[in-house]
């Protein structure tokens, strides 16, 4: 089915966020390798943003400083903390993940459909709110964890993306009527990033 190209007045009302996952770290905190990979990363964006979220945690709030060490951008707003980007239920997703088989969104569906239905409304409503803080054409990087990332996506648009490897992530759109979708996956992942077995 064809679909007609947003005008340009529609493109620029869209905004965009793009969810990440934390490159490479031993417990808290990035490993050499993960320092590497995500000024390695950061060196190769392409564009600005006018918000930089953080779940919190060490790994993914160093992440996000690698990326802009690495891009040379300035963000006037700095890093901002968003714990709702985290779980308060980690155990819980673990022992989903365990009986699930894989750390898709049917996998968690099928092992724990309450967890999966709680978590993604939360999630998608801290998402909504990045959103709704970005003016029209804005751009918003949260770097935080799997499966929140894939759970928020999930809550907010209905799409179920594929697990995001660490240094990779998802981008969601809002468009200028208010619907939102996955505009790709961004998997900006170098083999450094990953952890080695």
């Amino acid at each position: 089915m064809l679909t007609a190209e947003p005008s340009p007045s529609e493109a620029a009302l869209a905004k965009g966020v793009e969810l990440w996952r934390h490159t490479a770290a031993d417990g808290d905190a990035l490993t050499s390798e993960g320092v590497r990979a995500a000024v390695d990363i950061g060196s190769r964006l392409d564009h600005g943003y006018d918000l930089l979220i953080s779940s919190g945690a060490h790994r993914a709030t160093q992440t996000l400083a690698c990326l802009l060490a690495g891009a040379g951008l300035r963000v006037p707003t700095g890093v901002i903390v968003d714990v709702r980007f985290r779980s308060d239920v980690e155990d819980r997703w673990r022992e989903a993940y365990e009986r699930g088989g894989g750390g898709d969104i049917p996998s968690f569906r099928k092992a724990d459909p309450d967890l999966l239905e709680e978590e993604s409304t939360l999630l998608a409503g801290a998402l909504r709110d990045v959103f709704d803080r970005l003016p029209n054409g804005g751009r918003a990087l949260i770097v935080g964890h799997s499966p929140m990332q894939e759970a928020a996506i999930f809550g907010l648009t209905g799409r179920a993306v594929a697990p995001i490897p660490k240094g990779a992530g998802a981008v969601v759109i809002e468009e200028g009527d208010g619907s939102y979708r996955v505009e790709q996956e961004i998997d900006h992942a170098c083999p450094e990033a990953l952890d080695h077995p």
